[in-house]
């Protein structure tokens, strides 16, 4: 029998219970991440904001480095945890903070070297090019930060401490807001002072996880480095599909905004930066509960548990579809409410996305299966089918409703682009997890 948090028979109550703070670590990074945009657009302007959304897919792709590393790892450390491996856990977990560290620094360099190429390449027109470079001009500098943070915000629920992970995401978070309101409003500093806010959030967590990881008595802690390639390939082959997810963000709000963009204009950009910003607000807590079940559910494969292992998906769906009816409701009835947190009801801009949301929210039906079922297969150790659900979810289906519906429907396509994928893709999830029932849970 291990001694580990982990190892336990799970009820519903418990299952909750243990994922409830990096549930909370998600729905606080959020807030915080919704709050930022508040700001901008609040205290700055509407082409700040469009900005914002312009250099998302970089953010994305960094944090998706960071989330593929740690998904993918996570799911090797655990199930050596579970097979009572202690020590090469450890040495596992010191080489993939390393090489985060490390791919954080190679990002950092990058930015510096081409940086207006990069913004023209984002597609920003020449009035939102400005916002674009003195935002990414302080944010590269604390890519590898975001990075390392990331992987923390994972590897404490593998360690099993999902409340501290919990703690260091209010801080970071508290940090965040608190400083966007000084460098922005006290200080003036504009979209600079939005993006040293938001670097200073990143700093916070991978700055106090590299000090609670260093100490030798925890589950995880730092040990002797140990170059394994086979467990950074492994690694990086588990986790592809939530590089693959983010990489596919990447590309569907760049998509997004071109075709705002040509519709549009900057205010159909600005229009779709509260829309996207506002999905991931929603769809944190369907985040955060597979984030903090994937280390139970490969635990249990890793100890061979199969009754525990039926007994957590069963848990698991039964509070997903619960979840997805109360998100859904919620973005129905709340979405003209969000909005306004972002500008005037009189604007332009408001006029847009309020109209957007009681279309979109639709989406929210079926996007906790989907993001839930891509995470049980990474946490099974198998990468192949999990990266090919999150391709055909975040890039093939949307990626081709951004293209073909608007040519028909016009805005309402955009709209249509995210709930059509999401419904189509559901009926995939669930063959998938039908088909992969004999050799997983029987």
């Amino acid at each position: 029998m291990n001694d580990h948090t982990l190892d336990q028979a799970w009820s519903g109550a418990s299952l909750l219970g243990f994922a409830f703070p990096t549930i909370m670590m998600m729905i606080f990074m959020g807030l915080y991440t919704i709050t930022d945009t508040i700001f901008v657009s609040a205290f700055i302007n509407t082409d700040a904001l469009s900005a914002l959304n312009m250099v998302c897919p970089l953010v994305n792709i960094t944090v998706g480095l960071g989330t593929m590393i740690a998904a993918g790892g996570n799911g090797i450390v655990s199930r050596k945890l579970g097979a009572g491996q202690i020590q090469e856990a450890k040495e596992d977990f010191t080489l993939l903070i390393m090489a985060g560290a490390l791919i954080g620094f190679v990002i950092l360099a990058a930015g510096i070297l081409w940086m207006d190429e990069i913004i023209y390449g984002l597609g920003a027109s020449q009035l939102l090019f400005p916002y674009c470079r003195d935002y990414l001009e302080v944010l590269f500098l604390f890519m590898p930060a975001n990075i390392i943070q990331t992987l923390f915000s994972n590897l404490f629920v593998t360690a099993g401490k999902p409340g501290m992970g919990f703690g260091l995401s209010v801080l970071a978070g508290v940090t965040n807001i608190v400083l966007d309101y000084v460098f922005i409003v006290v200080c003036g500093l504009g979209i600079r002072g939005a993006a040293l806010g938001t670097g200073c959030g990143y700093f916070v967590p991978a700055a106090a996880g590299t000090a609670f990881f260093a100490g030798s008595n925890h589950t995880l802690s730092f040990t002797k480095l140990k170059w394994r390639w086979k467990v950074l390939r492994e690694s990086c082959i588990n986790g592809s599909s939530e590089m693959i997810s983010q990489l596919a963000s990447a590309v569907t709000t760049f998509l997004f905004n071109i075709t705002m963009m040509e519709l549009l204009g900057e205010t159909g950009v600005a229009a779709i930066t509260i829309l996207i910003y506002s999905q991931f607000m929603l769809n944190t807590l369907f985040m955060g509960f597979s984030m903090g079940v994937a280390p139970i559910i490969g635990f249990n494969y890793g100890s061979q548990n199969i009754s525990r292992q039926k007994k957590v998906l069963q848990i698991s769906i039964g509070f997903i579809a619960a979840a997805s009816l109360l998100v859904f409701a919620g973005s129905m009835w709340g979405g003209p409410y969000i909005v306004r947190l972002f500008v005037s009801d009189t604007s332009e801009v408001y006029k847009i996305a309020a109209g957007g949301f009681s279309i979109f929210s639709y989406s929210f039906l079926f996007c906790g299966f989907n993001i839930f079922i891509s995470a049980l297969f990474t946490a099974l150790s198998n990468g192949i089918v999990s990266a090919a659900l999150s391709f055909m979810r975040t890039f093939g289906l949307l990626a081709g409703g951004i293209l073909l519906l608007p040519k028909f429907w016009g805005i309402n396509g955009i709209w249509l682009a995210v709930p059509a994928a999401e419904g189509v893709m559901f009926v995939v999830s669930v063959l998938c997890l039908i088909l992969c029932q004999k050799t997983y849970f029987r």
